[in-house]
């Protein structure tokens, strides 16, 4: 989507440097995802980009990054939402899913960034956990450094609307 990575551009949430990502690699290039969905119109694209290939009764994001995501792509497609927290919550329900989940209901996942894909996998084993279906991931953008593969693994695809090449190159 060449609309979509001018506006990462443009929002300033890819930068260059010295980075740690999550996985913990080291990166000359960062993408700032949080920043870009917190700008209505870039969020709006996002939901949009994603809402072609959603195929699915309910969608799901991890916090933090994934949220805002998950709940642009529900209100543009009209199919609920449920939040994956990264830890259990020792109050309460204990439970990692907030939200109804019913079991065998097909959930697509959705990604801000994806790397090497262990959030991703942790996302789709919580979800399985409940006894739903999931088979596809969708990220903003997929640094193309094994999330595709590590998602191969466990039988699910990754959609990503930009990649790293597209980004960098």
């Amino acid at each position: 989507m060449k609309k979509l990575k001018e506006m990462l551009e443009e929002c300033g949430a890819v930068r260059y440097g010295e980075f740690t990502l999550t996985s913990g690699k080291k990166s000359s290039y960062y993408v700032d995802i949080k920043r870009a969905s917190t700008q209505p119109r870039i969020l709006r694209t996002i939901a949009d980009g994603m809402s072609e290939y959603i195929d699915c009764s309910r969608i799901a994001g991890m916090e933090l990054g994934a949220v805002p995501i998950a709940a642009a792509v529900s209100l543009a497609t009209d199919i609920p939402f449920v939040m994956i927290r990264k830890k259990k919550r020792k109050h309460g329900t204990g439970s990692r899913v907030e939200g109804g989940l019913e079991k065998g209901e097909k959930v697509v996942v959705v990604e801000d960034v994806t790397t090497t894909g262990g959030s991703s996998v942790e996302t789709v084993d919580v979800l399985r956990e409940e006894g739903v279906v999931v088979d596809t991931v969708i990220s903003v953008v997929d640094r193309n450094e094994g999330a595709r593969e590590a998602l191969s693994k466990i039988d699910v695809k990754l959609i990503s609307l930009v990649s790293a090449s597209e980004l960098t190159g």
